[in-house]
């Protein structure tokens, strides 16, 4: 992710946060300088520190169980909104998504619990009865202490509403998904979902609550987009990447020029470009490829100087859902297609999205015949 710095590493995963965030602590600074000063200032800082600690603890929960089940972990973004553990695969049984949803609400459920436990002194010297009123209370350990765990028990309410992209949506899926089919789970946890977020969202308009409707708002979406990658999945089961390969792509040998390229850019409208010598596969060329040779090198480069030559290899009888996992793992946009040691062409992450949207196209006029039938 742009913008995005590691600031940690553990367990192999980076922690990475974005340059936005810095926004967040501002705001929380902000907002208790305003009643209370420098001292405030910094108190509102050091707490929104000790927050999003809390919820980068959240996300290595769900990390550290998919390390269990042996899903790579990317890498996990903090975000004004919160954190985001990208994964490299999603989780291929139920009960491990139900396991890998579950652990980031449990650990802070166990913050809470500590914080409680240990900070349970200190706590109770706070003005209890000024809070309820809605006072603003001094910058203390007292007051950090009940923030945290105020924003901790939060998370876990929030995270656990059975709504797509929160746990509990995912929760709720993999629960479902044990009685019936993958698909067929998601778009029912999708539906439930966009339920509960319209209810939200009516909720954050009738009491004033912009940001629990924008929240809403953005569960609503979320759970929508949840519900066409689950049918996407589905559908990139039933096709092999050996069909989805362009079978008439222009290809070129090493000592081709540049200006070649160009031509073939300008003529065939085909942005990739494999070349082979011999039947063998040594690299491959892109349209970027192309405009950074024409910035960087005026006099005409042959394609071997700029050639990539490191290309993920797959079989042609990989399902284009496993390809597209397999794209995402390697963190490329383009494949070599290979029936054993024959290379038969590139595959890129647009010509998955092409094959994809013509297969729903292809199903949208199956069900509509049959309905005129």
């Amino acid at each position: 992710m742009t913008w995005a710095y590691r600031i940690a590493r553990v367990s192999g995963i980076d922690i990475k946060i974005h340059i936005t965030f810095l926004l967040v602590l501002l705001l929380g600074g902000m907002e208790w300088g305003r009643h209370h000063g420098t001292a405030g200032f910094v108190f509102g800082v050091l707490l929104m520190l000790a927050l999003f600690t809390c919820v980068t603890l959240h996300e290595l929960g769900h990390s550290l169980a998919a390390q269990y089940f042996k899903i790579p972990v990317r890498e996990i973004v903090l975000l004004p909104i919160g954190g985001v553990a990208l994964l490299g695969k999603l989780p291929e049984k139920p009960r491990q998504e139900l396991i890998i949803a579950a652990a980031g609400p449990a650990v802070n459920v166990v913050i809470a619990a500590a914080l409680a436990l240990v900070g349970a002194p200190v706590l109770a010297t706070l003005d209890g009865r000024g809070l309820l009123e809605g006072a603003a209370p001094a910058p203390s350990p007292a007051t950090f202490l009940f923030w945290l765990l105020a924003a901790n028990v939060t998370l876990v309410a929030f995270n656990l509403i059975p709504a797509f992209p929160l746990d509990g949506g995912r929760m709720l899926r993999a629960v479902l998904a044990m009685f019936t089919d993958y698909a067929r789970a998601t778009t029912i946890a999708a539906t439930i979902g966009q339920a509960a977020a319209v209810l939200l969202g009516i909720l954050g308009v009738i009491s004033g609550n912009f940001i629990l409707a924008i929240i809403a708002v953005m569960i609503f979406f979320g759970a929508g987009m949840e519900s066409f990658q689950a049918k996407a999945k589905t559908v990139l089961t039933t096709l092999r990447v050996g069909d989805a390969y362009n079978k008439h792509a222009l290809s070129l040998v090493p000592a081709d020029r540049i200006s070649r390229v160009v031509d073939y850019i300008l003529t065939s409208y085909q942005p990739d470009f494999a070349v082979v010598l011999g039947g063998n596969l040594l690299g491959f060329v892109t349209r970027d490829d192309v405009l950074k040779a024409l910035a960087q090198r005026p006099d005409d480069p042959y394609v071997a100087e700029v050639m990539e030559r490191q290309v993920v290899r797959v079989e042609a009888t990989d399902s284009l859902e496993e390809v597209q996992e397999r794209m995402s793992q390697e963190r490329v946009r383009l494949v070599a297609v290979y029936s054993g040691e024959r290379f038969l062409g590139l595959v890129s992450a647009e010509d998955l999205r092409e094959a994809l949207s013509v297969l729903f196209f292809v199903r949208r006029q199956e069900r509509l015949a049959l309905q005129g039938a």
